[in-house]
This record gives structure tokens, C-alpha cells and sequence, in this order.
């Protein structure tokens, strides 16, 4: 990278700094503000305000950090979405990317609202009118100050979903695996593919294996659909 270049990202981070500060004082003690470097994938967080999440300058990634990171350049902002913290909580949150003069992503500015209150509210009231209340499925993300707590994190949910263990899986289920962690960005994390071997009991090479042959399945399966569809 130029040092032009990379000199230029500086900048952008250390100029969104105080703005990490002030949405967090605008909006009070539901909100926290998070300023993600990317270029420092297990460290990413060089500032926060606020604690919705329990996050801390050095921590890692949340697992929408790494779809982001997956998806590189072509990534967008995500705006407004809901989801729930492994303790309970439910966020209102967003993530804005950081591009370069290049157009490059390098980074993250996310805001997480605790609406928590709110929808306890919302709810009352609702058993108060006769109306109920109900915000459906709220995907549960997790938020962890160290990447490995992250990918374990991914890989216990989809364990409880297939309710068996790795030796149990057909090969068709360990491909899936593979291939919903690498959509979700996983192997976009240093390291990770190594993580996964160990938690999973198979060696690396084995890993490696399961993970080309995931990829390499995947545009076969979504041949067959020339409207749009997925397979």
C-alpha cells in the first residue's frame, strides 16, 4: 500500500474519533458508538463510547464486522436493522463502511441503540389495549472483545440448529457448514480456519479440503436458476 494512501485512512480514523464521542453524548446512555480499523482484523475497535454491547478499544469484530470484511469493496452500509445481544438486549443498530479516496473499504463506524426499553414498553402497553405486541425473529448476534469468542460463538448457534455434533453430520450438512461460515465471513478472519479445525476436531488440511469444495459447490447449485432464484 502507498503511504499516501495509508496515511489517508489515518486521517479518516483519527478525524471520526471525536464524532465516536459525540453521537454517543447525543443520544444518551442507550447508545454506543463503535470505530472500526479493519486493517487490524482481531483489533479492530480503536474507539467506543457508550456500552450497549460491552465493547473496548482492541477488541474484535462482531460476526457482521467479518461479512463486511468478506465482502470487501462490493460491501454497502447496513442501516437500521434489529438484533439481539447474547444477553438479551435488543439493538437498533447500523454500520456505516469506511472507504479510502479509492473507494476501498478499510473500516466501520457502527451506532447501537438499546431499544430494549422501548419494545418492554411497546409490549405493555399492547397488553394494556388487548393489542399484542410481537417483533418476530430477531437474529442474535455477538458482540466479544476477542475474535476466537466470535467464530465460537457462530459455530455453537449452528451446532443447537442441527441439535448433533461434527461426527454426526452427513457430508452434504459439513459442506452447508463450511459454507455458511465462509458467507458469513468467517475465513475472512486470520487464523480462523484454524480455529474452526480445532473446535471441530479435524486437521487443517481436512479444513482447507471442506472449505475449496464448499466454494467450489457453490455456483453448480445456483446454475439451475436463471429468474434469480437461489439454490
Amino acid at each position: 500500500m502507498k503511504p499516501s494512501l495509508d496515511a489517508e485512512r489515518d486521517a479518516i480514523v483519527a478525524a471520526l474519533v471525536p464524532v465516536v464521542d459525540g453521537i454517543a453524548a447525543t443520544f444518551g446512555p442507550v447508545c454506543e458508538v463503535v470505530l472500526h480499523d479493519y486493517r487490524r482484523s482481531e483489533e479492530s475497535v480503536v474507539a467506543v463510547a457508550g456500552s450497549v454491547t460491552g465493547r473496548a478499544v482492541g477488541g474484535a469484530m462482531s460476526e457482521i464486522g467479518m461479512r463486511v470484511l468478506a465482502h470487501g469493496d462490493a460491501a454497502r452500509d447496513e442501516l437500521n436493522y434489529v438484533t439481539r445481544t447474547d444477553t438479551g438486549k435488543l439493538v437498533k443498530a447500523s454500520t456505516m463502511v469506511l472507504r479510502d479516496s479509492t473507494g476501498a473499504v478499510f473500516g466501520a463506524l457502527c451506532v447501537n441503540l438499546d431499544v430494549t426499553a422501548v419494545q418492554d414498553a411497546q409490549s405493555l402497553l399492547g397488553a394494556l389495549a388487548g393489542i399484542g405486541a410481537d417483533v418476530g425473529e430477531v437474529p442474535v448476534i455477538t458482540f466479544g472483545n476477542d475474535i476466537d469468542s466470535v467464530v465460537d460463538a457462530i459455530l455453537d448457534a449452528h451446532q443447537l440448529r442441527q441439535n448433533r455434533s461434527w461426527a454426526g453430520l452427513d457430508r452434504a450438512r459439513r459442506l452447508e457448514l463450511f459454507r455458511s461460515l465462509d458467507d458469513r465471513g468467517v475465513f475472512a478472519v486470520r487464523r480462523a480456519i484454524e480455529q474452526v479445525a480445532a473446535r471441530l476436531g479435524i486437521s487443517r488440511a481436512s479444513a482447507y479440503n471442506y472449505l475449496s469444495q464448499a466454494r467450489a459447490s457453490t455456483e453448480p447449485e445456483a446454475a439451475p436458476h436463471p429468474d434469480g432464484g437461489h439454490a
